[in-house]
């Protein structure tokens, strides 16, 4: 079966955008993908390999390979056994998320690597398809992500929809297409069919349970199949993106206004996904910020125990997320949680002056002096705040002695204005690699395969890193 040839002769401005997407990403050369996308994607390939690491031994990754069905050909980073290639794009996406230590694109926020690393690879392994194609599929899967989420910011988290999880399927879809060699009509279905696979609701926010997790996982596996079948001839609708029951109807407000045009304005010439950003701290992206500020006063003598109160001067869009409902995020009922908490992010700062994994502990929320901190932290909304724009922090701090104290960090650490260095990323890698029991010569030789990635025939060398 094919698809109608009607989509030969639409005219450019009434063209479909799936219909234009395809088109761009199916005649994309890699020799034609810049240095810095690709240097974008080898840190991306790095930072989520050690997290698939860090947390392969955690309770949910357990899980996830418990409900696996069957054997496969495919390499889940960090496992022994082999699986589908399905099962282990909702593993490895699942593992790469966990813990929130991945990366984010700052335009509004969305996580790539989590999705387009496991969907990518699996798509490529099961295929025996080589460095080249991966490449070609990286980058094609990502922008389209980066893209996406700078249509309409804020929208799909106002409607109620994690926007890496239904993003995450287009740009899967996509990713994966491009991996497998799909032609510009089978990449434009496999947009359509994605988008009745997308899903995934913000309502872990309430108790801090694990479905967010899962989000990068089942929108890869989405992705894989949703290539899958458009490469078999099954076709999706074409207006997937700008349609009257399209992906924007569906799962963003309709009160921010969209800007559709985004998704392809300057495709090839303007690479976003070179702009990825890389978390220093194990938690929510717009918390980071202000857990600096607690850091930066630590660091000048603020003891916790001096501080009577704090007030974080935060963006509207963060509320609903971060410091609301005031109880849970006071006082995180699972570590989970904890990640999402300003308050808790704030005192952590402040009494640990740190933020990594050992911060998000079932010992470490129940820290009664911890706890006391956070409760003394509110939050009130900034009008000059700039989100989603730029993530920002500041914080005015009331002190026993009677001070008040502040302190700004006008930028994500990590991100397009204050970028990690490779050395950096480097030892965040290695010290993942390391919590998740990897000794030091697998987790160098993971770092080798990726800097040769590209110039494999094929993905066999992958089959190393099931230990």
């Amino acid at each position: 079966m094919t698809q109608p040839a009607a989509a030969e002769t639409v005219p450019p401005e009434q063209q479909p955008l799936a219909d234009a997407f395809a088109e761009w990403a199916a005649g994309l050369s890699p020799d034609r993908i810049p240095e810095e996308v690709r240097a974008a994607l080898r840190r991306v390939l790095l930072d989520a390999g050690g997290l698939m690491v860090a947390a392969r031994n955690t309770d949910y990754v357990r899980a996830v390979v418990a409900s696996a069905e069957g054997e496969g050909a495919c390499t889940a980073i960090g496992h022994r056994r082999a699986f589908t290639a399905a099962e282990t794009a909702l593993l490895s996406g699942t593992a790469a998320h966990g813990e929130d230590f991945d990366d984010t694109f700052e335009g509004s926020p969305v996580h790539v690597g989590a999705v387009i690393v496991p969907a990518v690879l699996a798509a490529a392994e099961a295929a025996a398809r080589g460095g080249a194609d991966v490449l070609k599929g990286l980058a094609i899967g990502g922008e389209l992500m980066c893209r996406l989420t700078l249509v309409a910011p804020t929208a799909i988290h106002r409607a109620g929809f994690h926007p890496t999880a239904v993003i995450g399927a287009l740009g899967a879809a996509v990713g994966a297409g491009a991996t497998l060699g799909l032609g510009p009509r089978e990449l434009a279905s496999a947009l359509g069919i994605a988008g009745s696979m997308a899903s995934g609701i913000i309502e872990y926010l309430a108790e801090g349970t694990w479905t967010k997790r899962m989000h990068p996982g089942w929108a890869a596996q989405a992705g894989i199949r949703a290539a899958r079948l458009a490469q078999a001839g099954f076709l999706g609708p074409r207006t997937v993106l700008e349609g009257t029951h399209g992906f924007f109807f569906a799962f963003a407000d309709p009160s921010i206004p969209r800007h559709l045009g985004r998704i392809t304005d300057a495709l090839g010439e303007r690479w976003h996904i070179a702009n990825l950003a890389f978390k220093p701290y194990a938690c929510g992206t717009m918390i980071q910020p202000y857990i600096d500020c607690a850091m930066r006063l630590r660091a000048q003598g603020v003891a916790p125990e001096a501080v009577t109160q704090v007030v974080a001067l935060v963006g509207e869009g963060t509320v609903h997320r971060l410091w609301e409902p005031r109880e849970e995020k006071a006082a995180p009922s699972t570590p989970y949680g904890a990640k999402f908490s300003g308050p808790y992010g704030v005192a952590i700062g402040f009494c640990d002056g740190a933020a990594g994994l050992a911060q998000f502990t079932e010992e470490r929320i129940r820290d009664k002096g911890l706890l006391a901190l956070a409760a003394r932290v509110r939050h009130e909304v900034d009008p000059d705040n700039d989100y989603p724009r730029n993530y920002s922090g500041r914080l005015r701090v009331w002190l026993a002695d009677g001070r008040v104290v502040e302190a700004e960090q006008p930028h994500m650490r990590g991100g397009v204005r204050e970028p990690m260095s490779d050395d950096e990323l480097t030892a965040k890698f290695m010290a993942n690699a390391a919590f998740g029991g990897w000794p030091e010569s697998l987790a160098r030789a993971y770092a080798e395969f990726v800097r040769e990635m590209t110039s494999l025939a094929d993905l066999s060398a992958l089959a190393r890193f099931r230990a």
